[in-house]
């Protein structure tokens, strides 16, 4: 089973699948030469790029990302600020310091290599590592599967480990699964996941780190307030956030609740792509939808509070399991469907959770936020995170506070099921045009000047 702290994962920006998968694998594959005992021997490291890492990976910050991966960072543990300096300082010297500790030449015309007409085949966001020694190389590819996720290719169509599977209390694969196990159970989804969450840490563990996680979420929404200025790559994209806080805080916040959603997702999704720290939710592209419903649940919901945050993050990232079981969360196989589409369904189905809506409800909420999402592309101008990508949050926000309420209002009985909904959004992600798919080849980035 998928843990909700891998569909929740606190990163920098400004992409999961781009920029932190990226790091993590460049750590993990000197960590795998260091276990061998091949690292201490290693004169050289190579990268090379493939398909939608290639196309639009000097604007995600693929490259800055190596760098510091190779040099031992982690996603969760890095200083967004000192980022520029490490990569300046690599780029001046030629030299990078393999995992911390290990200096080699490093020339990044030609140890950084970009493929953009070819593509590993397990999947679109594919990287091939190569260490030189003294006895020989050593070459292994990784891909980076959404989210900030990472698989070798030796693991990418293994199956599950029986085992794990059956220590888990209640193992589900589809929402069909979920709710006659909730209702067997005689509680809610949320209480299930956290039954699941307790093979791997105590009761209290998971509730401390999922109030922490929504602790980084709101400090992502202050400093997108707080900051200033154009949002870096090229396009001049101005940050909005902040004078819309100003705006907004001067009048009554009860009759601007839509501008206030919007103005968490822009808070969000701005600072994401100043590179700034985020939460993957379920991926960086769509970082702004989850807090900014959660957001509207504290401040606009009466009797919210911290085990209602608890109760919605608990029951979306069920939601995203489900989607990252049984399609993607990759815009570059799905489409902007697979990330914007799947953070406004967790939302819609966690908000319905944490407002009291029974199971049926929340899966319910949850097939309307998809639904209404199906066949969105993921279209980026100059291969940035920021057009369409910041407003989508926002749109995608007000969407998910619409699904939920929706869904409250009924039963629970409804025709399209979320099995169904999240099969179609995999269909049609398969059917998608290539230069829909993260690729910036097609659609918003092809059609908008970039300057």
């Amino acid at each position: 089973m998928i843990s909700v702290f891998d569909i929740f994962k606190v990163g920098i920006g400004p992409s999961s699948s781009h920029t932190v998968g990226p790091m993590r694998a460049a750590r993990a594959f000197l960590l795998e030469l260091e276990a061998d005992g091949f690292l201490r021997q290693t004169v050289r490291v190579r990268c090379d790029l493939f398909g939608s890492l290639a196309l639009t990976g000097l604007g995600h910050g693929t490259d800055r990302a190596i760098l510091m991966g190779l040099e031992g960072a982690l996603p969760d543990r890095i200083d967004p600020d000192a980022v520029g300096p490490s990569v300046r300082r690599i780029r001046r010297e030629g030299r990078i310091r393999l995992l911390g500790h290990h200096e080699v030449d490093f020339e990044e015309t030609s140890d950084l290599v970009f493929h953009p007409g070819e593509t590993l085949p397990a999947h679109p966001n594919g990287l091939r590592f190569t260490a030189e020694a003294g006895r020989g190389r050593c070459s292994r590819d990784y891909y980076s599967v959404g989210g900030g996720a990472i698989l070798r290719a030796d693991e990418i169509d293994s199956p599950p480990r029986e085992e794990e599977t059956a220590r888990v209390p209640y193992p589900f694969r589809t929402a069909a699964e979920l709710l006659a196990m909730a209702e067997n159970a005689g509680g809610v989804i949320d209480r299930l996941v956290l039954a699941n969450e307790e093979i791997w840490r105590s009761r209290a563990e998971v509730r401390e780190g999922l109030l922490e996680i929504w602790k980084v979420m709101e400090a992502c929404v202050r400093r997108g307030f707080a900051a200033t200025g154009t949002l870096p790559g090229g396009l001049n994209v101005k940050r909005r956030a902040p004078d819309l806080y100003l705006a907004l805080a001067a009048e009554p916040r009860e009759r601007n609740v839509l501008e206030w959603l919007s103005a968490y997702a822009l808070a969000v999704n701005e600072e994401n792509a100043a590179g700034g720290r985020v939460v993957t939710a379920p991926t960086n592209g769509a970082a702004g939808i989850i807090p900014s419903v959660g957001h509207y649940y504290l401040e606009f919901c009466d009797g919210a509070g911290s085990e209602g945050i608890i109760r919605y993050l608990l029951t979306a990232a069920a939601i995203g399991i489900l989607y990252k079981e049984n399609a993607s969360i990759s815009g570059a196989e799905m489409g902007c469907q697979g990330e914007v589409g799947v953070a406004c369904s967790m939302a819609a189905g966690g908000l319905t959770a944490a407002l009291g809506g029974s199971s049926a409800q929340v899966e319910n909420a949850a097939e309307i936020g998809m639904e209404h999402n199906l066949g969105l592309t993921c279209d980026p101008v100059k291969g940035l995170v920021q057009i369409p990508c910041i407003e989508r949050n926002a749109m995608a926000s007000a969407k998910a506070v619409s699904a939920a309420r929706i869904a409250l209002r009924g039963d629970g009985t409804h025709i399209v099921s979320l099995d169904q909904v999240i099969a179609t959004m995999r269909q049609t992600g398969r059917d998608m045009q290539t230069i829909y798919k993260e690729t910036s080849l097609g659609g918003l980035a092809v059609n908008v000047p970039e300057c």
